[in-house]
C-alpha cells in the first residue's frame, strides 16, 4: 500500500478543522498508509520580527521538514507560487508515484510565514490550492479532502462527480 504523508508546521487546534481532517484521514486508510506529521512552528515575535528573523525561523522549520521525509520520498510543497492543479491531476500524480515503484509521497504545508526556499528547492513539485488566502488549518482540511478525492478517482469510485 502506498505511503502518503502530510507534513504540517503547527498544530491543528480548531475543533471543526480537526473533525474534518480526522474524517478524511479515516477514509484514506482504505486506500493508503496516510499519516500526518505535525512539526513545531519556530517561535518569533510576530509584531517585531525582521525579515532576517523570519528567514531564520523558516530555515529552522525546513530542517525539521526535510528530516521528516522517508528515504526517497517524493516531496510536493504547497506554496503560493506553485501550480494550480485539478483533482484529476492530483489523482494522476498519486497514481504515477504508485506505479513508479517508489510510491511514497509527502505533501508539506508551511507555517503562517510559508516555506523556506530550501524546502521549495528540495520539492519535486510545487502545488497551489489557488490564489485565495486561507488559514493553514483550512488548507490542511482542503488538502486532506483532495487526497481522499484523488484516491477515489484512482479507484473508480463515484465520490468525484
Amino acid at each position: 500500500m502506498q505511503n502518503i504523508d502530510l507534513i504540517c508546521i503547527g498544530k491543528l487546534n480548531m475543533p471543526f478543522y480537526a473533525a474534518g481532517v480526522a474524517e478524511y484521514q479515516k477514509r484514506l486508510a482504505a486506500f493508503c498508509n496516510f499519516r500526518i506529521i505535525e512539526l513545531p512552528e519556530a517561535a518569533i515575535d510576530e509584531r517585531h520580527a525582521s525579515a532576517a528573523q523570519v528567514e531564520k525561523a523558516l530555515e529552522k522549520e525546513s530542517k525539521a521538514v526535510l528530516g521528516a521525509l522517508r528515504k526517497g520520498e517524493y516531496l510536493a510543497a504547497l506554496c503560493v507560487e506553485g501550480k494550480q492543479i485539478s483533482s484529476e491531476e492530483l489523482a494522476d500524480l498519486i497514481a504515477g508515484r504508485a506505479m513508479s515503484g517508489a510510491g511514497d509521497i509527502a505533501f508539506v504545508i508551511g507555517s503562517s510565514h510559508g516555506l523556506a526556499h530550501s524546502v521549495k528547492q528540495a520539492a519535486q513539485s510545487k502545488i497551489s490550492l489557488g490564489r485565495i488566502t486561507m488559514p493553514h488549518q483550512m488548507a490542511r482540511l482542503v488538502l486532506t479532502e483532495q487526497l481522499y478525492r484523488a484516491c477515489t478517482i484512482n479507484a473508480g469510485m463515484k465520490y468525484h462527480k
